[in-house]
């Protein structure tokens, strides 16, 4: 077939935009050799067509003929530029190239079928370019070493793909002899991340039933076993040493979240922990579930690609939860290393945190603008410690018929994978996001990092739920962590399955029996499907050119048999592989940290705290962000990301209406504050609780329909410390689950979010804990917003403000940490939620905003500018305890169960009424003049700042 080139760059006159990005980012490294960088779009095409319908696949394919021109063949370099800098950047062989595939697509529907399809990105820079900056250029804004091959000269011949096919040679590795060096060297050699107890577990195993095992064996249980599969961190038995005092837990996990959820038994949770989402009611007819994962590792690697399959992913949780669940909300929430981090201070084998937010926030956007779903809710927290493993929480929330909330594969089913094709990408993430990082990973696991293709995934979505309209199927899953190995060996644990693992399609040749197995390639869900079914579901889904292949059947014998060419390839007892692993014990130790609260001096004007801590990167708002994401995409958003009267606000919760004949609605909302986790995990924890209940009551959720999801992001627990921290987080879980009564649903963790520099030293996220919460709005029509509403409305505190700044914002841009970290009243708290409920029921809440990050003067300082109008606030009639009588702390403390309300006068007594014996008082009320002034207990103005000001504070520093 003949090899065609065509480029693609903005034709003269019209802006180069990416060109012009790619030159800002040249430049915020401190480079100011390059003048000028011009971008060009490469197709690489493997085609017989003529030079003709060349010209037909430029103009009409390729080419937005407005504001784009192409060439065929290489463009010559513009006069003037024979001398610039050519760089090309190319996909490794192997890696997803989405775009690629698209136009495969399109070349068929225009009748001819390529032989393959890549493409590339050229970038042609203007200036005295040393060597040193080209290549500090390459590797920090043009190219990814882990999935990009890159090209210098405009005459560089690009890399050929792979396409060598595959020879059949089953491999066995010897273990039964092995001792405990060897058996630690082959965990390590084979990227298992297993233990040497594990190990033996596996030796033994071998010895038992008399033979070595295949390398897929090996793999299979690797996979299964890993940390991310199997949380056996969180599910072991825990020794923990409290300040002397000893505490036991036969199953850390069971006897804390999951016994809150127990013990509550709540029965509107239809399914829980058992899923791949949990399962709530939503209405005599429906369910709503919910999942949030994390995808932090490969994100780490490649930021776009990681973060774009951590969404891909979590959205098929809820398409692989039941028989199916219909994706209806994305949510999520990042941690960033701050982004105006000095270069030469980035550990070497990690990314620049501005380059690891741009990418993340990028692959979010495409994956779930792409699929059609909004993103309406989430939050980014930024500190230094997550430089080398940022945390990026991926959310979905999915509605389903209440009778297709379960499915089970039975003996004879078919086993069909659907959608995406096999290739290497994602070969042992799961095993890998179960370790620690260091300076190496960008070289050893490229292959780990896996490429979504979102058009893949919403035809797979659109013709899945056709399908299980006609009850089509019997079970699903997604192909998630660990690929087919987990997909196919959870559905069958119970029954046994046969898999051909010749007949998975792959993208392209080459890949062994062992590779098609644990691959992680994206976009793939896995079906069991009754033999007299098999033939219409496959025509469904050839009517709507989405692959469906058989690969196995269920067998009754409870054995995994893996084949290839009709040759055993590998076989492994369900019982073993699934309830063999050995259960650690683990020891945690955890002290209560000997801290003093500083001493700072009362100011007269503490105008400047405010405005740096509205400046602070995790106060700060993040427009720049939620702009990118669609949150109005199915028309259901009720209570958007962004509110008040120029709709850049920051709102509390998300609120949407899943069904449209309904006015019932699904509110949505997290909670997370890492920095109190360096006081206490315990109430760090709780305050996470507290801060997601609140999110979702201020814009009118029902607190009797509360479930939560918990995300716990943590170093390494193999240290009692930080063991002892994380066994603090999950003892505050089941503390506030049973207190609020509000039961997890679902869960996931990712431990090990530890970074080896290549000078040995250490680099552990902070002890991190994601709360995520949803609950019912009975009559949308009645939520309500933050934003201030019309002058001469009167402001309330409700709630009690006390002496706690430890771990603030306020101390924070002081240089400060503090002792006194919020804690939670959870039987106050539940109440104050309650009452605030009711008052919105009633109409007698005009906007509501939690108190949280920077405290009173923040939420006022946000109420007000959201709304456009000032406000006037006096401290003394605020509820408070008796110690806090600093003014700054009056201000700024973030103590927890606080709302700011605003109210018509005429409502005042109805208000009142509703509060009693609730800690509230009248704080102020809003104004016409624009200006935020708050007077202390003196009535001497403590603040007095134009709105504007605090505005323009907030949002500049992540105004990119």
């Amino acid at each position: 077939m003949r090899q065609w080139r065509f480029e693609i760059s903005s034709r003269h006159g019209f802006p180069d935009v990416h060109g012009q990005m790619v030159l800002e980012d040249i430049q915020e490294l401190g480079i100011s050799s390059v003048k000028a960088v011009h971008f060009t779009h490469v197709f690489l095409i493997e085609a017989e067509f003529d030079g003709e319908f060349a010209q037909r696949v430029g103009e009409e394919l390729l080419t937005d003929t407005v504001y784009q021109q192409f060439e065929i063949g290489r463009a010559p370099l513009p006069a003037g530029l024979e001398n610039a800098t050519v760089i090309e950047v190319h996909l490794k062989s192997g890696v997803t190239d989405p775009v690629a595939r698209s136009v495969v697509t399109a070349l068929q529907d225009m009748g001819v079928t390529p032989g393959s399809v890549r493409t590339a990105r050229k970038f042609v820079m203007e200036g005295n370019i040393s060597t040193a900056d080209r290549d500090n250029i390459v590797k920090r804004v043009l190219a990814n070493d882990c999935i990009e091959d890159v090209i210098f000269g405009s005459d560089a011949e690009p890399p050929s793909p792979h396409t060598e096919p595959y020879a059949l040679k089953i491999t066995e590795v010897p273990i039964r002899d092995l001792d405990d060096e060897q058996l630690e060297k082959l965990s390590k050699d084979m990227d298992m991340f297993l233990n040497l107890t594990e190990m033996h577990t596996i030796q033994n195993y071998y010895k038992q039933i008399g033979r070595e095992p295949r390398d897929v064996e090996l793999e299979t249980i690797a996979q299964t076993w890993s940390e991310h599969c199997v949380h056996k961190t969180l599910t072991s038995s825990v020794e923990l040493d409290h300040d002397g005092q000893k505490v036991e837990y036969k199953n850390l996990l069971k006897d804390t979240v999951f016994k809150a959820t127990k013990d509550l038994n709540r029965d509107w949770c239809i399914s829980v922990f058992a899923d791949n989402a949990g399962v709530v009611e939503f209405d005599d007819d429906s369910a709503i579930c919910f999942k949030v994962e994390t995808h932090n590792h490969p994100s780490a690697l490649d930021p776009y690609g990681g973060a774009a399959t951590g969404i891909g992913g979590v959205i098929r949780d809820p398409m692989g939860t039941g028989l199916g669940a219909k994706p209806i909300a994305n949510t999520d929430i990042f941690c960033f290393g701050e982004p105006d981090m000095e270069l030469e201070d980035v550990p070497k084998g990690v990314l620049h945190p501005r380059r690891i937010m741009k990418g993340v926030v990028s692959g979010v956007r495409d994956y779930g603008n792409r699929m059609g779903i909004p993103t309406v809710n989430g939050a980014i927290y930024f500190d230094d410690r997550y430089i080398a493993n940022p945390l990026v929480f991926c959310g979905n929330l999915g509605i389903m018929p209440k009778d297709k909330c379960f499915g089970q594969a039975s003996k004879g089913d078919y086993v069909i994978v659907v959608g995406g094709r096999t290739g290497r990408d994602g070969i042992h993430g799961a095993t890998f996001s179960s370790g620690q990082m260091t300076h190496e990973h960008e070289d050893i696991f490229s292959h780990a990092v896996q490429i979504g293709d979102a058009i893949v995934e919403k035809k797979v979505l659109d013709v899945l739920l056709q399908a299980r309209e006609q009850n089509l199927y019997d079970a699903i899953t997604d192909c998630g962590a660990g690929g087919l190995s987990s997909a196919v060996g959870e559905m069958g644990e119970e029954i046994g399955v046969s898999v051909d693992l010749e007949k998975v399609p792959l993208k392209y040749a080459g890949l062994n029996y062992t590779e098609i197995w644990i691959s992680e390639a994206q976009e793939r869900m896995v079906i069991s499907v009754k033999p007299e079914n098999v033939e219409k579901v496959t025509a469904l889904f050839a009517s709507e050119d989405v692959e469906a292949t058989v690969i196995g059947q269920f067998t009754g014998d409870n054995q995994l048999t893996l084949k290839y060419d009709d040759k055993e390839v590998g076989q492994l007892g369900m019982e073993f592989l699934h309830s063999g692993i050995c259960k650690p014990l683990k020891k945690a130790v955890w002290k209560t940290k000997d801290l003093s609260e500083p001493k700072l001096s009362e100011k007269d004007n503490y105008n400047d705290d405010l405005l740096a801590i509205l400046s602070s990167y995790n106060v700060a708002s993040k427009e720049w962000v939620i702009r990118q994401y669609d949150h109005e995409v199915q028309g259901a958003s009720v209570v958007k990301p962004l509110v008040g009267i120029a709709n850049d606000g920051p709102g509390d919760a998300a609120v949407i209406k899943p069904k449209f004949d309904s006015n019932k609605g699904t509110a949505l909302a997290c909670g997370m504050n890492p920095l109190y986790g360096d006081i206490d995990p315990y109430w760090m924890a709780l305050s996470g609780i507290d801060e997601a209940i609140r999110n979702i009551i201020s814009v009118g959720g029902r607190p009797d329909r509360i479930a939560i999801l918990d995300n716990f992001c943590w170093g390494d627990c193999n240290k009692p410390e930080t063991m002892g921290a994380l066994v603090r987080a999950c003892q505050a879980c089941y503390d506030g689950a049973m207190g609020f009564e509000v039961p997890f649903i679902s869960g996931k963790d990712s431990l090990n979010n530890e970074f080896v520099c290549d000078d040995g030293t250490e680099i552990a996220i902070p002890p991190t804990l994601l709360i995520s919460a949803m609950t019912l709005v009975d009559d949308i029509d009645k939520c309500v917003t933050m934003d201030v509403k019309k002058p001469g409305n009167l402001l309330f505190a409700v709630g009690l403000t006390k002496n706690e700044l430890g771990g603030s914002h306020f101390y924070k841009v002081n240089g400060k940490l503090g002792a006194n970290v919020p804690t939670v009243d959870i039987s106050a708290s539940a109440q104050t939620a309650k009452r605030i409920y009711e008052a919105i029921q009633a109409g007698l809440v005009r906007s509501c905003h939690d108190c949280s990050e920077g405290g009173l003067a923040t939420a006022l300082a946000e109420m007000a500018f959201a709304g456009g109008f000032g406000i006037d606030a006096d401290l003394r009639g605020l509820a408070k305890t008796d110690d806090c009588v600093e003014t700054h702390a009056q201000l700024f403390s973030e103590s927890n169960s606080r709302y700011v309300v605003e109210v018509e006068p005429a409502n005042y007594d109805a208000f009142a009424k509703l509060m009693v014996n609730t800690p509230f008082g009248q704080i102020g009320e809003v104004v016409a003049d624009k200006r935020l002034a708050i007077s202390d207990a003196k009535q001497k103005k403590v603040i007095d700042a134009d709105i504007d000001t605090l505005k323009e504070a907030w949002q500049k520093p992540l105004n990119w």
